[in-house]
């Protein structure tokens, strides 16, 4: 019934003018699919991977061409998690990795699978194991369409819409900033952080890499200070120890590997970046 619904722009009106009235907590969860749709999603995600490109000195992603070589290796770790039966939308979102140059702790997913790893959090990391654990942490934000639910809180259904369409590039900046700037603007809540959390367990799960690579991240940040660096990406709720028991937990639960599995050959990667 919603797909046939889905056809008739009356109809998403209709629903985004319910949205509007009663807030989004209150709406049933096929009107939000109704007024947001995967293609939405597709064309914000484009939308924002333009606007980043489009802004080199801002976000100085590198050249494809140029490093080739790190493109290729990140790409088959993608390959990897997203042979997982866990990804519900390997076959529709673009699953584009972008490498940004710059010294900073952060990842993050744009709609529509576009994920952008700072050359900062990459050079940190210690193990490729662990990278597939922020790596799975952020395909399971994308995958669950976590940034489209907190877009539609934060911003409001009409601002969401508009900017789907391509009718409000400003408004587009202004997310691609909050997202690459390590910004609150879309601070996933408690929920989506230990849902992504639980599903890069599921994800590595099926793969040779240690399936709690994630929680190794917590802990080395943590036990480098009093856990107030942890980007935004991975945010402090809830908090690290905790996220790191639940992973832990997950593990367990499943029953994967937790030892490493590629303790060495990481340092080759990082090579590969200027």
């Amino acid at each position: 019934m919603i797909n046939h619904l889905l056809t008739k722009p009356l109809n998403r009106i209709l629903a985004i003018v319910l949205i509007s009235s009663m807030g989004l907590s209150g709406c049933d969860k096929e009107i939000v699919d109704l007024v947001y749709t995967l293609e939405d999603d597709k064309s914000l995600g484009l939308q924002l991977q333009n606007e980043i490109a489009s802004n080199p000195d801002l976000y100085p992603v590198l050249d494809r061409t140029e490093y080739a070589e790190a493109y290729a290796y990140l790409e088959d770790l993608r390959d990897q998690i997203l042979a997982s039966p866990d990804v519900r939308y390997k076959d529709e979102f673009t699953w584009e990795v972008h490498i940004i140059d710059d010294d900073v702790l952060n990842a993050f997913a744009a709609p529509g699978g576009y994920i952008y790893f700072y050359t900062g959090i990459i050079k940190y990391l210690e193990n490729e194991d662990d990278l597939m654990g922020v790596l799975g942490h952020e395909i399971a934000h994308a995958d669950r369409r976590h940034s489209a639910k907190q877009m539609l809180e934060t911003y409001g259904v009409q601002t969401v819409i508009s900017m789907a369409l391509g009718d409000s590039p400003s408004q587009v900046a202004q997310l691609a900033a909050g997202l690459a700037g390590n910004a609150a603007a879309l601070k996933f809540s408690r929920s989506d952080e230990s849902e992504a959390d639980s599903y890069s367990v599921d994800y590595l799960s099926v793969t040779p890499y240690r399936c709690d690579g994630a929680a190794v991240f917590f802990e080395k940040i943590t036990a480098e200070g009093d856990g107030s660096s942890v980007p935004t990406f991975l945010s402090t709720h809830p908090n690290p120890e905790t996220r790191v028991e639940d992973i832990r937990a997950k593990a367990d639960e499943l029953g994967c590997s937790t030892e490493y599995y590629a303790p060495s050959s990481y340092e080759n990667f990082k090579a590969m970046l200027p």
